[in-house]
């Protein structure tokens, strides 16, 4: 901004970023303590619920917590889990497993398949109808400090900017909008928490945060196949040796399926394609003859924070606080993190709400980064803290028995034989050279199970302005070319779900690196995959990026 522009500024007792389930959460609870309390939440997505992807089977802890009539007040949680099964595949067939070894605390009945989209719209009108004030199309693109380096505030609504980043003729500066505290609920890898984490080392003593990509579609099948609350978890191909990961199939309402591709990003191999396993995935006999005769009607794809209890940072900021996947609350094995994001921002909620009335600001929420780590959500990520280490370590079937085993001895007695495994380093940093792996050849997709990246696309109906500046910038312009491409086949024009990289050739000219950042839909894995770390994920222009309907 340029200082013949200055930003007006709004004040608030609690500002929030992000309208998940944390932030949302969050400024529930805040509005139940005190109604007097100023509460504003700011929203990226051109609506509440556009932004939001996950799988998802709910764990309703979250919401028996904050909102304990959540029934009669109609969430929409319309579909109980009625089957729980899980499948070991190989390129021809399966193996279901029996349920008997699996741990209690993998059981999903009593877990509801929802869309988490329509679960936050819900929320969403709970809270206000407390009296929150809630701005969608409002991307959040700087922090505001105060005078002793605190975070105050954020600047959001920045618009009309040229592609080079100077004021256009319709720009808008944005407001300040200044808090007591500051609510970072970002999701996985959020542009300002990765700001105050390195402003503030908040990383200090903590693992480095490991994470996965996944890949969702929903069809609409023949309704002789729907089983409405059947889910089914698989594992084995076709990632095989090449990765970890599993695929997840919900039965959901209406003759629909949600079906997905979960693909941990610690992959050596840079030649692994990702977005083509899972096409490759929705050809297995078992697959694809629950989708014959369907369509798919919606695409998504969004990283998730994979590290479990070794990878929290500190939580607490001076002014604020990160709250759900911006801090990483998955519970890897059971594939859950929404109930822990729910929880977490009520945490914050009370403890922020606890200061004020003590006549605090801007210090840090010490009760909150408590209650996080000896609460409930510290103790389920506490017994399955070692399922990812072993698996990342060890591989697939050790990580089944050894995995499981640790999981029953710190359910049953608090106890585990191996400790606490820690990650090794970044998933950036296991990527291996080009040279070390031979290239996977992927079948071309055939249109009807399976779909090239583009055409998925235009299933999460994304969009952004073109004429604004790209996004997703590069700390060095020539790292693609010269580094990433020779020593790793740039990879990036692989594990972007979205077909957003490119490295062009064209004949007397030498290779280009294209970012077609209009492709983007949001879900932060070349800030995190790419091998140089030369990419970094910041927030387009507000309401911009995918527009999902119900994921």
């Amino acid at each position: 901004m340029t200082e013949q522009t200055p930003r007006e500024q709004m004040e608030y007792d609690v500002v929030i970023v992000g309208a998940g389930p944390s932030g949302l959460s969050a400024a529930i609870r805040l509005k139940q303590l005190d109604p007097d309390l100023s509460v504003v939440l700011l929203e990226k997505g051109s609506e509440v619920g556009a932004h939001i992807l996950s799988g998802a089977v709910l764990d309703p802890a979250g919401l028996n917590a904050l909102i304990p009539d959540w029934k009669e007040k109609g969430a929409p949680l319309n579909t109980p889990v009625t089957e729980d099964h899980f499948f070991v595949l190989t390129p021809a067939g399966q193996t279901m497993l029996p349920s008997w070894p699996v741990p209690k605390l993998m059981d999903n009945h009593g877990n509801y398949v929802v869309s988490m989209g329509n679960v936050c719209r819900w929320l969403a009108t709970q809270a206000e109808e407390l009296g929150v004030e809630i701005f969608p199309g409002m991307s959040c693109s700087e922090l505001v400090y105060g005078e002793n380096g605190e975070v105050r505030g954020v600047v959001a609504g920045e618009f009309g900017k040229n592609a080079d980043g100077t004021p256009g003729p319709s720009y808008e500066p944005g407001m300040e909008l200044l808090g007591k505290y500051v609510m970072l609920a970002e999701g996985v890898r959020g542009s300002l928490s990765k700001q105050v984490m390195e402003k503030f080392d908040l990383r200090k003593g903590y693992g480095p945060q490991k994470y996965g990509l996944g890949m969702k579609e929903i069809w609409e099948i023949d309704p002789a196949k729907h089983k409405p609350g059947r889910i089914w978890h698989t594992m084995g191909w076709p990632l095989g040796k090449n990765a970890g990961g599993g695929s997840f199939i919900y039965h959901a309402e209406n003759n629909q399926v949600f079906i997905g591709l979960v693909v941990h990003l610690n992959y050596e191999n840079p030649h692994l394609y990702p977005y083509q396993e899972f096409q490759r995935f929705k050809h297995h006999p078992m697959v694809a003859e629950l989708l014959k005769g369907g369509k798919r009607v919606a695409y998504g794809a969004r990283a998730i924070s994979e590290g479990g209890y070794q990878s929290l940072p500190k939580m607490v900021f001076p002014g604020g606080a990160l709250l759900g996947c911006s801090a990483g609350m998955v519970n890897v094995p059971r594939i859950k993190g929404n109930h822990n994001a729910m929880l977490s921002g009520k945490a914050a909620a009370e403890a922020a709400h606890a200061a004020i009335k003590a006549g605090r600001q801007s210090d840090e929420l010490s009760d909150y980064e408590q209650s996080v780590r000896k609460g409930p959500i510290g103790q389920d990520l506490w017994k399955v803290r070692n399922v990812k280490p072993i698996w990342s370590h060890l591989g697939l079937y050790a990580s089944m028995a050894l995995g499981g085993l640790d999981m029953w001895t710190n359910s049953l007695f608090n106890f585990s034989f191996f400790g606490t495994m820690k990650h090794h380093q970044t998933d950036a940093a296991d990527t291996k050279p080009a040279r070390d792996f031979a290239p996977i050849d992927y079948p071309k997709p055939d249109g009807v199970l399976s779909f090239d990246r583009l055409t998925n696309v235009a299933f999460s109906f994304t969009n952004h302005e073109e004429s604004q500046p790209a996004h997703l910038k590069l700390k060095d312009p020539a790292i693609p070319i010269a580094v990433n491409l020779p020593k790793y086949a740039e990879p990036a024009q692989r594990y972007c779900p979205a077909g957003v990289y490119e490295v062009v050739s064209e004949a007397g000219r030498d290779p280009r690196f294209v970012i077609n950042f209009q492709n983007c839909v949001h879900c932060k894995t070349c800030d995190i995959k790419d091998p140089s770390q030369n990419i970094d994920w910041t927030t387009p222009q507000g309401g911009d990026g995918p527009n999902y309907p119900n994921m």
